[in-house]
């Protein structure tokens, strides 16, 4: 494809696993809701407004649910790998070179059998990374990452929080990686799209928890764009716009996946119910708000992969 200088592109993207933000759990139920729910309603809004997206899909998920995968291909948006579990003992941040290699080898065999596509991109789960993720990355085939959010400051809600704080001083455009650090520049072979922040991210849970920052947040990244051009990366998990509260309106504990009380207050309890404002049709409705004010701003809705290749990114590195 050719080189667009002058287009202001956004780039939606969406994690795709078993997650159920009710009940702060891996589960196979809200994974099946996931495929003939939400994703269902999701892709008809992206085709309501003509938007290509990414979806990085688990190979959990995917192999679980092979259809939630295909679901994605007849509207041209592209197939992504998530990992192949999002079980925090398998964070890329905590797991040695080979087991990494093994994890990315057998999710992208995964997603490459279901969807007849090669899989170019990646994001780590819970955008946990490592010394060791690069070099991974590349010798299992993929060319593209996106689990880097520069200046994005809430980190201590989340798994490897102290690891993500060098993540401040990352560039905030696309970049070539350096060896051995997603967050630096270099001559890697790896190409990094950092996910939209200033200070917050612009993600699912900031727009539901947050709509008036949110909106805040956006006009920043779009005048940041306008002025170099750098692609809005927003991300969301299709399980948003699902609302188990009915099924699960008796259930008041929230659970444990943390050994500390501190942490479980921060990384449990308060993160659980911070997500639990506006799922379901509620956070469907803000994300079309969202898709129109940009659409209104002149932004174009590409994948990632077709991203990078517009700009000479991937054949450059």
């Amino acid at each position: 494809m050719k080189n667009k200088p002058n287009t202001s592109y956004c780039l939606f993207t969406n994690d795709v696993e078993t997650h159920s933000l009710w009940l702060n759990n891996l589960r196979d139920e809200t994974g099946a809701k996931v495929m003939t729910e939400s994703m269902p309603l999701l892709l008809d809004l992206y085709a309501k407004h003509n938007v290509k997206s990414t979806f990085f899909y688990t190979g959990y998920i995917a192999r679980k649910f092979p259809d939630v995968v295909r679901m994605v291909l007849k509207d041209g948006h592209e197939v992504a790998c998530h990992g192949l579990s999002h079980l925090p003992k398998n964070g890329f941040d905590v797991m040695p070179y080979e087991k990494q290699l093994r994890h990315l080898v057998e999710a992208k065999k995964i997603l490459e059998d279901i969807a007849g596509v090669e899989v170019l991109s990646f994001r780590a789960p819970a955008l946990r990374v490592n010394q060791h993720t690069t070099t991974a990355l590349s010798e299992a085939g993929f060319r593209i990452d996106s689990s880097i959010a520069a200046q994005r400051f809430d980190f201590f809600f989340s798994f490897g929080s102290l690891k993500k704080f060098k993540f401040l001083t990352a560039p905030r455009l696309p970049y070539k990686t350096s060896a051995n650090h997603l967050h630096k520049k270099g001559e890697g072979p790896i190409i990094e799209v950092p996910i939209s922040s200033i200070i917050l991210p612009y993600i699912g849970s900031t727009l539901r928890a947050m709509p008036g920052i949110a909106g805040v947040l956006r006009r920043l990244l779009v005048a940041e764009s306008r002025r170099n051009k750098k692609p809005i990366v927003f991300y969301s998990h299709p399980a948003e716009y699902l609302d188990e509260s009915e099924e699960f309106a008796q259930v008041k504990h929230i659970n444990k996946r943390v050994k500390g009380a501190f942490e479980y207050f921060i990384r449990d309890y308060l993160k659980t119910k911070i997500k639990h404002k506006n799922l379901g049709p509620d956070a469907l409705g803000l994300l079309e708000k969202e898709i129109t004010f940009l659409q209104n701003h002149g932004f174009h809705f590409v994948t990632m992969k077709d991203y990078c290749d517009q700009q000479g990114l991937l054949s450059n590195a």
